[in-house]
């Protein structure tokens, strides 16, 4: 059971304080005007975050165990990585759906000139594309899944060096997330940006607490030959 709950206890210390800092700066900064669908601007923001929270809490348990108890090869077999990412996948969609409508519903707030939100919105979400576009043409949509934590063939694939993973090893983290900050710099919006800043920081809460850790177990001896 160690493996299951290693680092969790740090991955939920970081997350009480990341909720406590995203609530104290979204008031402070007066980000909550505006709705939506007569949805508010407050009730857009929490939705954000807690699709956040709920993707990678969901990451985690899923993850766990398999790795430890093969719970989705055990139900579906050959099919336990599509299993896994019948849930994921939404929930990560879920990132851009809930911070799109956040955006929109905040709107202005920022008092930034439209041809410099259009610039810095452009820069930021050039590499996240770039990302989108090395994942699905040289990664592959399993491996994103964490394919290596359900099928032991994925072990042994060599390390994708094509696309932007020619320049960082960690592409998905640095640069997937800002498109999140592209969106809150094209609205302009208070709320999306403080929203984004969440969802930047807590997946790499998610690195250092989950799939590090399981990476550790997973590749072991090669791990440690690299470095």
């Amino acid at each position: 059971m160690r493996a299951f709950f290693e680092k969790q206890g740090w991955h939920f210390l970081v997350l009480a304080l990341l909720l406590i800092g995203s609530a104290q700066i979204f008031y402070l900064a007066n980000a909550d005007e505006g709705e939506l669908w007569q949805i508010t601007t407050h009730s857009w923001f929490w939705l954000a975050i807690l699709n956040s929270v709920i993707h990678q809490i969901y990451v985690w348990l899923g993850w766990r165990a398999e790795l430890g108890h093969q719970w989705f090869t055990k139900r579906w077999g050959a099919k336990a990585v599509q299993a896994f990412g019948m849930i994921f996948i939404p929930l990560f969609a879920g990132r851009v759906i809930f911070l799109i409508p956040l955006a929109v519903s905040n709107a202005n707030s920022l008092d930034i000139p439209p041809w410099l939100r259009a610039l810095v919105a452009i820069l930021l979400a050039i590499p996240s594309i770039y990302l989108g576009y090395s994942v699905a043409r040289f990664f592959g949509v399993n491996r994103a899944l964490g394919a290596d934590h359900f099928d032991p063939a994925y072990r042994n694939l060599p390390m994708v060096t094509d696309g932007i993973f020619r320049f960082t090893n960690n592409g998905m983290y640095m640069y997937g997330f800002l498109i999140l900050w592209a969106i809150g710099v094209g609205f302009a919006s208070k709320a999306a940006l403080i929203a984004a800043g969440f969802n930047h920081l807590y997946i790499w809460v998610h690195y250092y607490t989950v799939e590090k850790p399981d990476m550790e177990i997973i590749y072991g001896s090669r791990l440690k030959e690299k470095s």
